[in-house]
């Protein structure tokens, strides 16, 4: 068995660089954990797992003959349907998921992200495997690791969404190769990389964030390579350059599709070198430091229309990750609201507030297209604002959300929300504030009546 396994485990040589790299840096991060990860080809052969991914029964497998049906579905004979093969037909697919039982696959993937080569085609694909289910009586072990899964730094979610990305982050936070953040704004892309960063072995050295959308690009050069004395005008004296700060740590390069051409071919040469040369100079500089970028854009069309390079964006996009924008994750906001209020009672000096269902379930439903960020600032506006033990639905609604409130659907949403009110003041007034009859004439539940009554306030109608 064990000899069958170094067989599959071993990574076979790739001429794609960019496909080597990643390879490398998935063995390398992949080895030690107890997670089960693999790597395949689109004909289902397996070209990495790790020794967690090999069931008792690997040792019947050839190590270069080995499917991924049959090394971890145990099957004679392809699943009837695998999402992987989504990413091979259209290679703007970023992630899938699947699931047990029926005629899907048996293998347990839990998520499958694309490998891309230097071309731009996708020739593999890693594969993350579901965890084992665990025995009924370990119930009580199961909510301790729930409890866990919610929270990792400063990073806050239980969603299935969320659940993937702290998952990819414990995976890759040991590796050094480089890491593109892509989301929404206000998704948490810096703060991502800086858990990424503080839980690698790396967290001791310095975390340096770089805003390369506020600099123009000779400024940009200066501060990230450093220059020598004399290099441009009113350069007095030599300076360090942000990658020799963070020498032995991690650089967050933020806003990196705001990049020129130029830039972008002198930071390619940085990565593929592991070395800088100041603004002015001519002796190279070694350095170590992982690089992690992110935008808020979309890399990959920008590719497509020339306005970043192709080789720059594989090179930043070895370990790619997405975040799910906060209407994706709907289900980690009362977590969010619960934190976001104590923190903000905490810092303006306040005794904790609560927040009451009503407020809890407004907040829920809203889509919050400035996402995280966007909902932290409200919270805070409202926790500085209001006085009492409680946040109240009066509260929020007297708070507005100016700056989402000129999109389409929270406008519609809006609309909506005073329609409805009306047409139950009009019921109640019709019925003589009989609430049954109300509910019959607007043909809900007398239930669904009474929730919205709390919803808007309305309880004493």
């Amino acid at each position: 068995m064990a000899g069958s396994q170094k067989q599959a485990n071993s990574v076979p040589s790739c001429t794609d660089p960019i496909l080597a790299a990643r390879l490398e840096a998935i063995k390398q991060l992949a080895s030690g954990v107890s997670e089960r990860v693999a790597v395949m080809d689109r004909d289902f052969n397996v070209i990495y797992a790790n020794e967690s991914a090999w069931s008792k029964d690997a040792s019947q497998l050839s190590g270069h003959s080995a499917k991924c049906y049959e090394a971890f579905a145990h099957r004679n004979d392809p699943c009837g349907t695998c999402p992987a093969t989504k990413m091979y037909e259209s290679p703007e697919v970023q992630s899938v998921a699947c699931s047990f039982g029926g005629d899907g696959t048996a293998c347990g993937m839990h998520q499958a992200f694309p490998l891309v080569s230097s071309s731009g085609e996708v020739e593999s694909v890693l594969v993350l495997f579901k965890a084992s289910p665990k025995p009924a009586k370990q119930t009580s072990s199961e909510r301790v690791d729930v409890k866990y899964e919610s929270k990792l730094g400063e990073l806050i979610g239980s969603s299935a969404p969320m659940r993937e990305v702290l998952d990819m982050i414990r995976l890759v936070a040991d590796s050094s190769a480089t890491v593109l953040i892509q989301g929404e704004s206000g998704t948490g892309k810096e703060l991502v990389a800086k858990t990424i960063h503080r839980t690698s072995y790396r967290r001791d050295k310095s975390f340096v964030v770089v805003d390369c959308g506020s600099l123009p690009e000779t400024l940009l050069e200066s501060e990230l390579f450093g220059h020598v004395k004399g290099a441009f005008t009113g350069a007095h004296a030599s300076k360090r350059g942000l990658f020799e700060e963070a020498d032995g740590g991690t650089i967050f390069l933020d806003e990196i599709a705001d990049t020129t051409a130029t830039f972008q071919a002198k930071l390619l040469r940085v990565l593929q070198e592991g070395e800088i040369k100041r603004v002015g100079g001519n002796q190279p500089i070694k350095i170590d430091v992982r690089v992690i970028s992110a935008t808020n854009k979309d890399l990959v069309d920008l590719v497509k229309t020339k306005a970043f390079r192709q080789d720059l964006y594989y090179r930043l996009a070895v370990l790619p990750l997405s975040l799910p924008p906060l209407r994706d994750r709907q289900a980690d906001i009362p977590l969010l609201v619960q934190h976001f209020v104590a923190a903000s009672c905490k810092r303006h000096r306040q005794p904790v507030r609560q927040v009451s269902p009503d407020v809890m379930q407004a907040l829920t439903q809203t889509s919050w297209p400035g996402n995280v960020r966007e909902l932290q600032h409200y919270l805070e506006r409202a926790v500085v604002t209001t006085t009492g033990p409680e946040l109240s639905c009066k509260d929020i609604v007297a708070m507005g959300s100016e700056p989402a409130g000129h999109d389409l659907r929270t406008v519609a949403r809006g609309a909506t929300r005073q329609a409805e009110r009306a047409r139950i003041l009009q019921a109640l007034q019709q019925t003589g504030s009989n609430r049954a009859k109300a509910a019959k004439l607007l043909k809900i539940s007398r239930a669904s009546l009474y929730n919205k009554l709390r919803t808007y306030g309305m309880r004493d109608a």
